[in-house]
């Protein structure tokens, strides 16, 4: 049985107490290799950001603490953790005493789970427990045009469902340009289970030519099929778009929608200045996307 498919797809109770040895570790070079990625360092750098809206635990005195974990690991890690084994390791959680006072239990929770994800992941970890929301969170994508919100689209022909990097190819500009584009229409099944991922996906993309938006749109309604976990489809889009256009600026950023309290945002990047900045600061919660 692969790593990938030991929790996945099958019934699984929850543990009763803190259980740090049900995480799963599953190698990132599972997937990269397929897509010739065999040197990712030199072709971006990047981090894998996790939502947890369901984390908890209780006081020494029986009172539970509810809030937000957020996760931020780097994309150069040799394993992303597999996301039901996270969950269930958060809800071992559930009923563990941690401290005399909030803070104090804050302090031991994200500490312990940063200690438990480094060894597991052999990478530095960084998690912020976030007790409330912010009235108004920053936006890194605030500037991005939604591609399916254009006129085009009325006259687009949609057909193919399976990853089609020919449609990049169409309708090239030929002459420099820079774009800052969005969709909503993200979706892909888990590689295990098949379930659908919802999300909605970002690209930065500067270069001395650039593809055309409807086929850009046309490219990403085409993952629609795709088997495969987040953090895989993030990194084969940014390789499809470098390896045609080869741009001076590229950024790939997968905003997925949460499941079972659980939202995967991987972002991959040429160079580190252009990363979401504020996705990627554990102290800060953002402005959510469409479907999170």
């Amino acid at each position: 049985m692969s790593e990938e498919a030991k929790l996945l797809g099958k019934s699984i109770s929850y543990p009763k107490s803190y259980s740090p040895e049900i995480l799963v570790a599953v190698p990132r070079s599972l997937n990269r290799e397929i897509y010739g990625i065999y040197e990712p360092d030199k072709l971006f750098c990047g981090y894998d950001v996790w939502h947890a809206y369901e984390a908890s635990f209780l006081l020494n005195n029986g009172m539970p603490i509810t809030g937000i974990l957020k996760i931020v690991y780097p994309s150069t890690s040799k394993f992303i953790v597999e996301s039901k084994s996270l969950k269930l390791y958060l809800g071992s959680y559930n009923m563990t005493s941690l401290g005399k006072n909030p803070e104090e239990g804050i302090a031991e929770f994200t500490q312990t789970i940063e200690k438990d994800l480094g060894c597991l992941l052999e990478t530095p970890v960084k998690v912020y427990f976030h007790k409330t929301t912010p009235f108004l969170p920053p936006n890194d994508f605030s500037e991005f045009e939604i591609l399916e919100n254009k006129e085009y689209t009325s006259d687009l022909r949609f057909s193919i469902y399976q990853e089609h990097p020919l449609y990049l190819s169409e309708n090239i500009t030929t002459v420099p340009g820079e774009l800052k584009v969005g969709s909503h229409l993200l979706k892909s099944n888990c590689k295990i289970t098949s379930q659908p991922d919802w999300g909605t996906i970002y690209i930065h993309l500067k270069a001395n030519r650039t593809p055309a938006p409807a086929s850009l749109l046309k490219y990403i309604v085409s993952l629609r099929n795709e088997n495969h976990f987040h953090e895989e489809i993030c990194e084969m889009v940014y390789q499809r778009l470098y390896e045609l256009f080869q741009p001076e600026i590229l950024v790939v950023t997968c905003l997925y929608t949460r499941r079972g309290g659980i939202d995967i945002c991987p972002s991959r990047s040429s160079h580190p200045q252009y990363l979401p900045s504020h996705l990627l600061k554990p102290e800060t919660l953002t402005t959510p996307a469409f479907r999170q």
